[in-house]
């Protein structure tokens, strides 16, 4: 029998709170931010560790605007249609990145399928571009699924990103209904294409307590795995609003420790598990080994 998440978890175990960052040091990199005209995911989403990633030299930057095409239901980003990539969004990105110091950094995206190259080119342009800028920094791309076109996953492989990285997110059970727009497979397909055509690691992320079971994401790591993902992060879901899918149950950290034993059996050989873990939280600390 498959086992589900309780009420009485989430009735026992209470929402993960985190320290207060610092005021000052918050205006500061909001000033940069804002000077620059860039966005970063850590501030849409609402991350509740974007204060101590920016401390440590870390950020990840949502390019291609501050709309989606989609309408996953854990997001909170907002949903219609984007306006046109800006040309200058790279060399903003690369400026703001240099001002920062950031030792490293992702890149994401919303997803832009009222594109032709669904934004692969984009990313490419701004890989570039922080390599002119910050030729130290190391660049990891979260990249959308591009809906499984080849042509922009082949850019992707070919930008000279030091890591490859597309969210699998949830459970095959419970992937329509959080993620519509998206398909469990397709997320799959991408990945073993990153994994059989880049050099480097490839990652992927799931969320715990939207309802899926402990055996399900057992499966759900199997099937990463076996689609070449080689690290693995796994956190506790936060409803951002009432709006969004709600919380099924908060996983305690015994859960998040037990999990991460599982992956490493498995086979992965890079794993954070926790629960106020993000697929880039501590990203540029995530290597090889336990």
């Amino acid at each position: 029998m498959k086992s589900s998440p309780s009420a009485a978890d989430a009735r026992t175990y209470q929402k993960p709170r985190v320290k207060a960052p610092d005021p000052a040091f918050t205006a500061r990199v909001d000033r940069i931010l804002s000077r620059h005209a860039v966005t970063t995911v850590c501030e849409e989403s609402a991350c509740p560790n974007r204060a101590e990633c920016y401390g440590r030299g870390t950020a990840t930057f949502m390019i291609l605007g501050d709309t989606c095409t989609r309408a996953c239901r854990f997001c909170n980003v907002a949903t219609g249609r984007g306006a046109p990539p800006d040309p200058r969004e790279p060399e903003r990105v690369a400026r703001a990145v240099k001002e920062l110091g950031l030792r490293y950094v992702v890149v994401t995206s919303v997803d832009r399928d009222d594109l032709k190259d669904y934004g692969s080119g984009q990313f490419v342009h701004v890989v570039e571009a922080i390599r002119r800028a910050s030729p130290g920094t190391r660049i990891e791309l979260l990249t959308p699924d591009f809906r499984g076109d080849e042509a922009a996953l082949a850019r992707i492989v070919a930008c000279g990103a030091d890591k490859l990285a597309h969210n699998e997110e949830t459970v095959r059970r419970l992937s329509p209904s959080i993620r519509p727009q998206s398909d469990y497979d397709r997320s799959l397909a991408v990945l073993r294409y990153y994994a059989r055509r880049f050099e480097g690691p490839v990652k992927s992320s799931l969320m715990a307590g939207l309802g899926e079971s402990e055996e399900e994401l057992l499966e759900a790591m199997h099937d990463l795995y076996d689609a070449g993902v080689r690290e693995l992060t796994l956190g506790q879901y936060l409803r951002p609003t009432p709006r969004h899918a709600p919380v099924a149950a908060y996983r305690p950290p015994e859960f998040f420790e037990r999990m991460k034993e599982a992956a490493y059996a498995i086979g992965f050989t890079a794993v954070a598990s926790g629960v106020l873990v993000r697929s880039s939280y501590y990203a540029d600390r995530l290597a090889p080994g336990r």
